[in-house]
């Protein structure tokens, strides 16, 4: 069964071992464990129900506890401590988009919110209902259907509660493949991509889902919206381009067709260390510009590299790597480098060779496979880690950025160096780490976690989590980043947007909700505050 109140299924853990456990101890201190408040205790603290009854909405207290938050930090603190303030009023499964449209007719009669949901893995808040107003989270995931494949355009309509699995499982079937792989992967679904702009660990080769997404239909309170599929169109603005990353705000995506590809014959991950950053970063820019044919480049700093080192378990190999490496003029500083290829094996080989070549001249050490095929393997389970940090007396956290090369090292610096600033008016230290999960000619993502120890206290952790938070965003918005690469803006971004967008931009945003929504009841506060 899902976990209510941390990532996953019940049944898969990812332990800290007793050198992770010492590691954080040494960077940060020991933890102290938090009792977590009970199901039963936090589903009893809902009010009742105000709305009035439908045939598609149940207001059961557990079912809307189940579809109340998301996997934000501050959704963790409230689940763990049982602070629910919030919660829909009931909870929608439909089945069609007749289903959608009626639940938007009754929203409108009664001045109900509806919220958009599909896995409910949003870590920027978009799924918190709204203080004050009757609100009705829409769970899509009941239209998860292939609807139609073209195997000439190579085109897949789908519902859009599709999980990431489901889909690919019904693709493969049928030889194909979207590539869309999130670390969210496991419980996101199509609609929840659409909606948030989301990137996949593989978009060198596939695209982000804006490549992705090539049409559909959006259910809005004006009425239904018709995204028709072209290969390509001078034909005035793109109207996709409205959908994506819309977060619930215009309408509700019902169905989604997108690009897919065939299966790749071939898929290998390689890891390459170099002996510093400067020396990695200018590797990898060069072997992006270059356009090879990779389908991922993920490079670690210096701190994220020991950080996996040492929770890698395994110890006597790692000594032997490390040994190895430092023969090798790969000693302290040193930084990790993921290459994945995918495709005909042959063209894959070859990209894969090429890019290994230009990794030589900055001192890059090719170690072979087996690490890369072993991030591959937990690349669904490292988000685990979450829950297993949380029982020690630990919370993990992110932030995330992109920006053009001249500004990636300042923007790495800036964020890590924010959120231990911001820490240490509490007498906390945080071990901060960064990595490039997505690369492009023109610059790079900016990826930060930051671990740091848990007070025991609801007020005190969500002061924490304001604080560091609050600091790294400015960071981003100072250093010219934008507030999303990959999130979402949902509510925990919306103060930073208008940075991004300006005033202009920001109304424009605006007058666009209100059309197509003039009472305002597709999930208020989200994207524009």
């Amino acid at each position: 069964m899902r976990r209510w109140n941390g990532w996953g299924d019940e049944s898969v853990a990812f332990a800290l071992n007793e050198e992770a456990l010492g590691f954080l101890a040494q960077r940060i201190g020991t933890g102290t464990p938090v009792a977590d408040a009970e199901f039963e205790q936090a589903s009893a603290q809902l009010k009742v129900s105000r709305l009035p009854e439908h045939r598609l909405i149940d207001t059961s207290p557990e079912v809307r506890l189940r579809n109340a938050l998301g996997q934000s930090l501050p959704d963790w603190l409230r689940l763990r401590y049982g602070v629910i303030d919030t919660a829909p009023d009931g909870v929608a499964y439909p089945e069609s988009a007749q289903d959608v449209r009626e639940l938007l007719e009754y929203a409108a009669l009664h001045g109900v919110a509806l919220i958009p949901q599909g896995g409910g893995t949003s870590v920027a808040g978009h799924l918190t209902a709204p203080s004050g107003t009757r609100s009705v989270a829409v769970n899509m995931t009941r239209m998860r259907q292939l609807l139609y494949l073209d195997t000439e355009s190579q085109l897949a309509t789908f519902g859009a509660g599709v999980f990431g699995p489901d889909l690919e499982a019904q693709l493969r079937a049928r030889g194909y493949t979207l590539g869309h792989f999130p670390q969210s992967f496991e419980y996101s679904t199509l609609g929840g991509w659409v909606a948030t702009r989301s990137s996949g660990q593989q978009s060198l080769r596939y695209g982000r889902i804006e490549q992705m997404f090539r049409g559909g239909s959006v259910e809005t309170p004006a009425g239904t919206l018709h995204l028709p599929t072209f290969p390509a169109s001078a034909a005035g603005p793109d109207l996709r381009e409205m959908v994506l990353g819309s977060e619930g705000r215009l309408g509700i995506l019902t169905e989604a067709t997108v690009r897919v590809t065939a299966a790749p014959a071939y898929e290998a991950f390689h890891a390459v260390f170099f002996p510093s950053w400067s020396a990695a970063e200018t590797a990898v820019r060069q072997v992006v510009q270059a356009g090879l044919s990779l389908s991922m480049l993920r490079l670690s700093n210096p701190l994220e590299t020991t950080t996996m080192l040492a929770l890698a378990g395994h110890k006597r190999m790692i000594s032997l790597l490390e040994r190895y490496l430092s023969l090798r003029g790969c000693k302290q500083g040193k930084c990790m480098l993921m290459i994945g290829v995918s495709g005909r094996k042959s063209l894959a080989r070859a990209a894969l060779r090429e890019a290994l070549g230009m990794t030589l001249p900055h001192g890059g050490v090719h170690v072979g496979r087996m690490m890369g095929e072993k991030w591959k393997q937990n690349r669904f389970r490292n988000v685990y880690l979450r829950n297993a940090a949380w029982q020690h007396g630990y919370a993990i956290d992110t932030v995330e950025t992109a920006v053009d090369w001249p500004r990636v090292e300042i923007m790495m610096r800036a964020v890590e160096s924010a959120a231990t600033v911001a820490l240490a008016q509490y007498g906390e230290k945080v071990h901060a780490y960064t990595h490039l999960s997505h690369l492009y000619a023109q610059g790079a993502s900016v990826y930060t976690t930051f671990v740091y120890r848990l007070a025991g206290d609801y007020e005190t952790d969500l002061a924490r989590w304001k604080s560091l938070k609050k600091a790294a965003s400015m960071a981003i918005v100072e250093n010219g980043g934008t507030i999303s690469h990959q999130h979402g803006v949902g509510s925990d971004h919306a103060p930073y947007l208008a940075a991004e967008k300006g005033r202009l931009g920001m109304s424009v945003l605006r007058a666009l909700a209100e059309h197509v929504d003039t009472q305002q009841i597709m999930n208020p506060g989200k994207l524009l505050p």
